[in-house]
């Protein structure tokens, strides 16, 4: 296809921008928070949002029934071949209220100090991201009445509440699912401007257990001293989780499967365009507090990490109750790297916290939990190459190739069910408050994002 093509797409894009920053906007305002049941139907109305959309470019599109909330299932018929494109529709519960600065689902346009933001739950984490996609198709069915490519879409409803139903859906579709190659936009840019490519991501293992002690709550005045205390069990034993000189895990066999980073790929890191200090000072922090001996980008995505994420028992409500409380309660994270098992991971997990319980403590564990690998993306694939060319001649520097701190499970379900590889290209940044109060996307990502779609379309349908 010859560059005029491409140049009569990007500019449509650039002239229909508020056009597609409207649609954006009306995606925005369905509250689909795919946790809390009360949110089922607004799941649904998200669904079928994407599906008339869809309908509007000529995809054949439909929302799907799965076990939990819909997924959205689309094709778009072109040449060369054929990609498989994830998004997901739902967000996060948006609590704590009261620090957003306005509503999470009425998004606004601000200007602020480090440019224009499209402000809103879900704008970063996914909603702004996969519209980058379906715009980018628009402007080639737009201009060109074609796709230069074979697309199918599939956005779940479920990513933020652990894609439960996901790997069932894809195993009873597999034939219609499967393509060359999967595309996911869920992934963010090592920092701002530089585009990105993620190489891997890490897995993710949670779990949940409660101690418990004396039979009931009892009074601290008669009990205090000789009463087992289960919050000063659950610190004693939350504490031994780390070696507190390195800051290593100190769970035996916590490493077993972990390798080390290759020298040439950590040289390629150092270059990024990472910088440490912004990175930690946008938080509030001075310095990194992670394993010692490893720098932010090797801590954040080739090493393990044990992060506890909630701690609780007893009475937490205004004043004061003299209570010895009955029952403590955790909940911890384990990201994954290199050949770590989940599986064996919370068996060395179980074994430490139990092999430290005092007398008279038992603990139980939670069912409801889970675990993905970690996954490495096959790199040496040539459209890595070719849509690291078109990165770079959007963004003016070359694309670079990152590690992600997440877990993105999808992307080692489309090998493990579907036997397909998968790119990872995504415009958020790192200050964008996914997952927060006051959650936005940069216009710029959303703009260039479109942009850097319609020229990778343009590079994938070109290969011979």
């Amino acid at each position: 296809m010859p560059p005029t093509s491409l140049s009569a797409v990007l500019d449509h894009v650039d002239a229909g921008l508020p056009a597609a920053l409207e649609r954006l906007m009306g995606l925005l305002r369905i509250p689909s928070v795919s946790t809390d049941p009360a949110y089922a139907d607004h799941c649904a109305a998200a669904a079928d949002w994407l599906v008339a959309d869809l309908h509007s470019l000529g995809i054949k599109a439909e929302s799907r029934q799965t076990g939990g909330h819909p997924a959205v299932v689309g094709h778009g018929d072109g040449p060369g071949p054929r990609l498989l494109f994830y998004g997901h529709y739902d967000v996060q519960p948006v609590d704590p209220l009261d620090l957003w600065d306005r509503p999470p689902f009425e998004p606004e346009i601000q200007d602020t100090p480090r440019g224009r933001v499209i402000r809103g739950r879900g704008a970063s984490d996914d909603k702004g991201q996969l519209m980058t996609f379906v715009e980018a198709c628009r402007a080639w069915k737009a201009v060109h009445g074609a796709l230069p490519c074979a697309v199918s879409f599939l956005i779940e409803g479920e990513e933020e509440c652990g894609s439960p139903s996901l790997v069932p859906f894809m195993r009873a579709n597999a034939d219609e699912l499967r393509a060359d190659l999967a595309l996911v936009c869920d992934t963010s840019m090592i920092a701002p401007g530089v585009p990105s490519i993620a190489s891997q991501l890490r897995g993710m293992m949670n779990e949940e257990f409660t101690i418990t002690g004396p039979r009931i709550d009892l009074h601290s005045g008669y009990y205090g001293g000789p009463a087992l205390n289960p919050l000063r069990e659950m610190a004693r034993i939350v504490a031994s989780f780390h070696d507190e000189d390195t800051g290593r895990v100190a769970v035996e066999g916590f490493y077993e499967g972990v390798q080390d980073v290759p020298p040439a790929q950590l040289q390629q890191w150092e270059t990024c365009g990472f910088d440490e200090a912004a990175y930690l000072g946008s938080v509030g922090l001075s310095r990194a507090h992670g394993e010692k001996g490893y720098s932010t980008l090797e801590q954040q995505w080739a090493r393990p990490t044990l992060e506890v994420n909630g701690m609780w028992g007893g009475y937490t409500g205004a004043g004061s109750k003299t209570v010895i409380p009955s029952k403590a309660h955790c909940k911890l994270t384990c990201r994954l790297v290199g050949q770590m098992d989940p599986d064996r991971v919370r068996k060395h997990l179980h074994a430490h916290v139990e092999a430290r319980l005092s007398p008279d403590a038992q603990v139980e564990w939670s069912t409801r939990v889970d675990g993905s690998p970690a996954a490495v993306m096959n790199t040496e694939r040539p459209e890595f190459a070719a849509a690291s060319r078109a990165l770079e001649q959007e963004w003016g520097r070359e694309a670079a190739l990152i590690g992600m701190g997440g877990s993105i499970p999808v992307a080692g379900h489309f090998r493990s069910v579907l036997g397909m590889d998968a790119m990872l290209i995504g415009f958020a940044n790192d200050d964008d408050a996914i997952h927060s109060p006051n959650e936005k996307y940069d216009l710029e990502s959303f703009h260039k994002g479109i942009r850097s779609w319609v020229r990778i379309l343009h590079a994938l349908g070109s290969r011979p």
